[in-house]
């Protein structure tokens, strides 16, 4: 757990303020009992009223000044608390954007969700605790043993033999509660997971009324985590009462030991009950240690959770090197590529991958469902680094590359469109933070998207639903597509982006890309053939494998697969091309 000393540096000093009040406090209510038992002793026995007024009026002042310390306490403690909570998740999030694709697989998305929200809760109420309460109880606890036995040391034995049977119960509620709450972590991963899938494709389960098996799916992953929670509750449960018991012996074992000796003579009636009030701040305060516990067990699991995320080192490193002004910008290299993703104990995705993207040269990629394509692609942009082989931007390793200055020169439109909540000006500017409405205008033309967008009254300023899910999918396409145009980068990527929109939208768009694309590098995947045909130069996959490079007749006469395809798409023969 290496990562909270970056907090513990920043917040000691606030944290020693908030324990110094919880100090001050717990010393006066220390004092309170010993002060009663004069008052009993002294004042009530003699018949002293003055002292009994005046040792009243310093039991006031007492409480008076525990109080004020607990506010202070408690607006320290919040502030503190708060903050670090705020921080801790903050840097949290920051890691998990660090990450390469291959570190975010490792993670499922629920699992990371649930880290970033109920683990980073669990520590921080902890730490709000450990200010409030939690070191205030073995102040206490400890604070009472010492003003007992210095009351009377006689009834004090008797602690000896009840807090060992205390600590006893409390190292087994650790040792048992510990393995339960990290399996309500993960039955809790399993409970966001299914909530997320569901949320994700509300839509498919509509369609096809498949609400009963969401529904058993979810109550299932919702029994197990109350299953789990209820076993590491009734676990936890039997330790407080134990605690209790052991206390309340020990209360009555004072109550007659102390009436043997008041009655012998040895002992005054205020002592006792000081002592048992004393005995009642030791019960009080060891199950408030015994509650320490149990969210100590909570937290320490959550925590090794978060520390999970913070240990985890992003295997794509970084290099910032200052490069040379390149010659040829544009220009994709794909070397005697191998690729398969880590983890995976199948057969590499990516095979012997040989050719050049030039620049201003529209690539076509096209093969059957799970031959590569996007694994292909992912590898430009450095979202994936190659098993071996190499990947060559402007004739440069993209390893050997900052992420940032490769990923400027390459705006990709995804296979899965993805807009984010606000307006569409506002999804635009992802490719361009200060695009103007004129440059939004240009690159909607070319992507056929300014018609609709026009039509709605108001305009760029529209606002996008969360997924875009007021928008079809064809418009959501669309806006993606402006979105990687209006960033005029030197490689331009496009993975079966126009999948749902019409053929003869389509063709606008590839018209409308003509001029734009003059001097860009454009790299399209497709699962249509009429997307890449008029490429200049077409790529084919197989099963990982490339089978084919060339134009679209030089393709219909060598390569079966894309004579497949043709057939298969157009149902023309291919003698009639």
């Amino acid at each position: 757990m290496q990562f909270l000393s970056k907090y513990i540096k920043k917040y000691w000093k606030l944290f020693c303020t908030a324990v110094a009040c919880l100090t001050l406090e717990a010393m006066c209510d220390l004092m309170q009992p010993t002060i009663m038992s004069k008052i009993v002793d002294i004042g009530v026995a003699n018949k002293q009223m003055n002292y009994v007024l005046r040792m009243g009026a310093v039991m006031i002042f007492i409480t008076a000044l525990g109080a004020a310390a607990a506010v202070s306490r408690n607006i320290v403690s919040s502030n503190v608390s708060q903050k670090f909570g705020a921080e801790l998740r903050s840097d949290l999030f920051k890691k998990i954007q660090s990450f390469s694709f291959d570190n975010i697989d490792k993670f499922e998305g629920a699992s990371l969700v649930t880290r970033l929200t109920n683990d980073v809760t669990q520590v921080q109420n902890f730490a709000n605790g450990l200010m409030r309460v939690f070191v205030k109880a073995p102040l206490l606890c400890i604070g009472s043993v010492i003003m007992a036995a210095r009351l009377n040391s006689h009834l004090a034995l008797i602690l000896l033999v009840v807090i060992p049977i205390i600590a006893v119960l409390i190292t087994i509620n650790m040792n048992v509660g510990y393995p339960f709450f990290i399996k309500v972590q993960k039955s809790l991963d399993k409970v966001n997971s299914v909530m997320r899938e569901y949320l994700s494709g509300v839509r498919v389960v509509k369609a096809f009324n498949r609400f009963d098996y969401e529904t058993r799916r979810f109550g299932k992953a919702n029994d197990e985590l109350a299953g789990v929670s209820t076993s590491a509750m009734r676990i936890m449960a039997v330790f407080s009462p134990g605690i209790t018991f052991t206390v309340n012996f020990g209360i009555i074992a004072v109550l007659w030991l102390g009436g043997l000796r008041v009655s012998s003579g040895n002992m005054q009636v205020g002592q006792i009950i000081a002592f048992i009030n004393y005995m009642t701040q030791i019960l009080f305060s060891l199950m408030m240690i015994s509650f320490v516990f149990t969210m100590f067990v909570r937290a320490r699991a959550s925590a090794e959770r978060i520390g999970e995320v913070f240990d985890e080192e992003n295997n794509m490193k970084n290099v910032e090197i200052k490069s040379a002004a390149v010659q040829v910008k544009g220009r994709v290299d794909f070397e005697h590529v191998h690729f398969a993703y880590s983890g995976t104990s199948g057969e590499a995705v990516l095979k012997d991958i040989n050719f050049i993207c030039m620049p201003g040269e529209t690539v076509g990629i096209i093969g059957s469902t799970g031959s590569g394509k996007s694994s292909l692609v992912n590898l430009i942009p450095r979202f994936y680094d190659v098993t071996s082989g190499c990947v060559k931007v402007d004739g440069i390793d993209v390893r050997n590359m900052d992420t940032k200055i490769l990923r400027q020169k390459i705006a990709v439109v995804p296979q899965k469109t993805v807009l984010f909540t606000g307006t569409v000006m506002d999804n635009l500017r992802w490719g361009k933070e200060d695009a103007n409405l004129e440059e939004m205008t240009e690159a909607c033309r070319i992507s056929q998207a300014h018609e609709f967008i026009s039509s709605t009254p108001e305009g760029y300023n529209t606002r996008i639903g969360q997924g875009g899910v007021n928008f079809s999918g064809g418009q959501k396409q669309r806006v993606s597509i402006a979105r990687a145009l209006i960033r005029k980068p030197e490689i331009l990527i496009f993975d079966d982006s126009t999948s749902a929109v019409d053929m003869l939208t389509e063709s606008k768009i590839r018209e409308g890309l003509k001029k734009y694309l003059k001097g860009l590098t454009c790299i399209i995947i497709a699962q249509r053939i009429t997307s890449v045909m008029n490429a200049d130069k077409i790529v084919v996959l197989d099963n990982g494998e490339i089978v084919g490079i060339g134009n679209h007749e030089e393709l219909m006469k060598s390569c079966s697969v894309y004579q497949d395809i043709y057939r298969s798409q157009l149902g023309r023969d291919s003698k009639e091309v």
